[in-house]
C-alpha cells in the first residue's frame, strides 16, 4: 500500500466522540474496560474507527419504534 493510499473511511477518536455525543476521555475508557463492542483499530499509539463499525454500533443501539415509511 503506497503512502498515498485514501484512508478507507477511517475516523478518528474526535470524529467518534462528536457523533456520538461523548467525550474522546469516554472512549477511551470503553475501549480499556470493553465496556461496549465499539471496534477499534490501533496501529502503534494510533486509535482508528471505522465507519462500517460505528454505524453497526449505533444500530445495535437503537431503541423504540422506527417509523415505517410505507
Amino acid at each position: 500500500m503506497s503512502r498515498n493510499a485514501p484512508q478507507l473511511n477511517l475516523l478518528t477518536p474526535q470524529d467518534v466522540a462528536n457523533r456520538l455525543g461523548v467525550s474522546i476521555t469516554t472512549l477511551a475508557t470503553w475501549r480499556c474496560t470493553k465496556r461496549y463492542p465499539l471496534a477499534y483499530l490501533k496501529v502503534g499509539r494510533l486509535v482508528r474507527y471505522r465507519i462500517g463499525d460505528v454505524e453497526a454500533f449505533e444500530i445495535a443501539r437503537l431503541h423504540g419504534e422506527v417509523a415505517n415509511d410505507n
